[in-house]
Formats: structure tokens, sequence, C-alpha cells
């Protein structure tokens, strides 16, 4: 069967299966997949001083970045939300931000910002190089990711394929939301915190220096509890349609969160990640859009 895209949203134009998406997903739990993301966008930062300028923005310690390693990072404004989400590489020369579609304008804008007297140069090159999910088993970012240059990306593809089979994004959601996974603009609204969405230890190096929103997170971290927490829900199997990301979900009626990305997994049905009020009983059946939905916890709460 051929391709069947994605409609909507920031992976509009991407593959979202090619007809067998419990096929697709076993191929991803076997570590016999690949994903083309090249609708991704891609930031590079040259320079002697990229590494310890970039740690100094950042949730992350970049200064001990060995080539080839892969990092998930954070921007944090000042009041610790979130602002910025990124996975990176450097190859030794070059350090390759990998942005959602449709956001690195403005991370490009504040960087620029940032740069001071800094020997680093910053530029868009989502025109020069694309970003794939390579083949192997699904790491704790995601990936295996690999970074081609567009020159060269017919080539990796088949490649890819003539060791794996390709996959589209309905088996990417559906591991990463059974991974507990967040991904900014679906499980983040304007008040997010890291310590909210399990992010600690993962995208947040919790013993490097100090970055902007650093107070926030470690206030929370040492003395108390972030005010929301993820959770997985379970969503009744019996509806055809899924709600859209953002719809509220209630307890009795009452607000208590909304909803991230809705995915259907193979083994696990109809699954979702949704931010809710930290004293949302975790044994509470939830409702999305009339939809029971029974929760799992990612992020403890009390």
């Amino acid at each position: 069967m051929s391709a069947v895209l994605v409609e909507d949203g920031p992976d509009k134009g991407a593959v979202w299966h090619f007809g067998d998406p419990v096929k697709e997903q076993r191929a991803l739990e076997a570590g016999t997949a690949w994903a083309d993301l090249s609708h991704h966008e891609v930031v590079a930062l040259s320079g002697p001083e990229r590494l310890t300028w970039l740690h100094l923005l950042t949730t992350q310690d970049h200064e001990n970045l060995l080539a080839g390693q892969w990092q998930h990072a954070l921007i944090l404004d000042p009041k610790g939300h979130i602002e910025h989400q990124f996975f990176l590489v450097d190859d030794g020369d070059t350090t390759w931000l990998i942005v959602n579609p449709g956001r690195s304008a403005e991370l490009i804008s504040h960087l620029n910002k940032m740069k001071f007297r800094a020997q680093v140069e910053i530029h868009d090159a989502t025109a020069e190089f694309a970003v794939l999910r390579a083949p192997g088993k699904m790491d704790e970012i995601g990936g295996p990711y690999a970074l081609v240059p567009r020159a060269e990306l017919v080539n990796m593809i088949e490649t890819f394929n003539s060791v794996a089979t390709q996959v589209g994004t309905w088996s990417l959601d559906a591991m990463r939301v059974a991974a507990g996974l967040p991904r900014i603009g679906f499980e983040t609204d304007h008040k997010s915190i890291p310590n909210e969405l399990g992010l600690l230890n993962s995208a947040v190096h919790l013993n490097k220096g100090c970055y902007r929103g650093q107070e926030t997170v470690a206030k929370i971290n040492n003395l108390g509890n972030p005010p929301r927490r993820l959770v997985m829900l379970h969503l009744d199997g019996t509806e055809v349609n899924f709600p859209k990301v953002g719809t509220p979900v209630e307890n009795d009626g009452v607000v208590v969160g909304y909803l991230g990305t809705v995915a259907r997994h193979h083994e696990l049905g109809p699954i979702a990640l949704a931010v809710v009020k930290r004293n949302t009983p975790i044994d509470a059946t939830l409702s999305v859009a009339g939809i029971p939905a029974a929760q799992e916890a990612i992020v403890a709460g009390n």
C-alpha cells in the first residue's frame, strides 16, 4: 500500500502509515524499522565556543558532549517554563539542533539575542541537512537518529530500506506515548515546567551550573512537587475518532488538565499522554470528550 500522509498539525505532509501500523510498530520494537523525519528543522551552530556557550543557555550539560552523542535539551524562560525543545548532536566542528517543524525561526532569533561576544555562528541548515529515525531499538530520547546531508538523502533511504521497514508517525507516536516521552506543543502549554513532564535527568541535568529558569526547577525538585503531572491515559477503545490535542481532561465533570498526543498502540490499544493536576487521584477514571480514560502514572503525585 502507498503511504498515507498526515493531514494537519506540525507533521502535515509526513508519512502517517503504510497500511499496516501493527506491523510497523512491531518492527520499531524489534529495532528493524526506520522513519523519514526530514520535515523537522535543523539549526547549525559553529565556532570554537559553541558548546560552552550553549551549555550556559540550556538545561543540559554540553561541555562534556562527545562527538556523535545525541542529547535532549530545553531552553526555559526566567520562571522555568519551557520555551524550546530540541535534540542535538555535535560532529567535532558543528553542533546540530533538531527542532520541531515551524519552530526553528523563533529558536534562532532567541539564540542570536543571547550570542553577545561568543565565538559562535548560527544558521538555519534545514535546506542542507535532514534527520531520519535510524534502525535500532528505541533509546531514551526516541532515537536512534541519523543526521544526513540532503544531497545524500536518497542513498541513505535506499540503504535503510535494504535492511529495515519504513514506518510513519502513527507508529512513532504510539511508541513515544507508551514510553512517556513528551513533545513540545503536544504535552506542553505556556505554563509547562520540566519537573511535571518527567524530564529531569533526561533533558535536564541536575548537577550543571546556572541557566535561566534553574531556580524554579531546583526549588521544586528539592522542596516540593510540581503543580501538575504527566500521565498516560488508557482510553475506551469503542470510540473510532480520537479527541484532539488540548481537549480538556475532566474528573467528575471538573476540568483537571488537558490532552496531549493520542495514539493507537498495537498492544495497549488507544493511549494518550495528558497533563493533570497533581492532586488528581491516580485511580480516578477520567473523561476526555466523553470518553472514559484510566490513568497510569508517569510523574509521581501525592
